[in-house]
């Protein structure tokens, strides 16, 4: 199947920023996303997007993430700003050739995934 392989990620004290990207082969997405999952916590839908235009952003990270997409290399990319240790998890890639609305943010509704990167917000 397609693979999906997660960089950019590393330990930053809070206020910090890290860029993470993701890389798919063999296949151009309709849809990718970024999720994230601390230990003894629920996988969450963070970041998706749509093509190359449509963004959409759980309510913690709005206006501090950027979810941006680059057809040329394959990649999808999140700018982080204002990292806060609630931001720390292993963040994971998702990307689908469907897209599933108001359900975006549903780890289910998604068939492929990276192996994560861990993002580590210290005080």
């Amino acid at each position: 199947q397609a693979l999906l392989a997660e960089s950019g990620g590393g330990s930053v004290q809070a206020g910090g920023s890290l860029r993470l990207s993701c890389s798919g082969s063999g296949l151009t997405y309709t849809s990718m996303a970024w999720f994230r999952q601390a230990p003894g916590k629920e996988r969450e839908g963070v970041a998706g997007i749509y093509y190359s235009e449509s963004t959409y952003y759980v309510d913690s990270v709005k206006d501090r993430f950027t979810i941006s997409r680059d057809y040329g290399k394959n990649t999808v990319y999140l700018q982080m700003n204002s990292l806060k240790p609630e931001d720390t998890a292993m963040y994971y890639c998702a990307a689908d050739m469907s897209w599933y609305g108001d359900h975006w943010y549903e780890p289910a509704k998604w068939n492929y995934w990276g192996q994560g990167t861990q993002v580590t917000v210290s005080s």
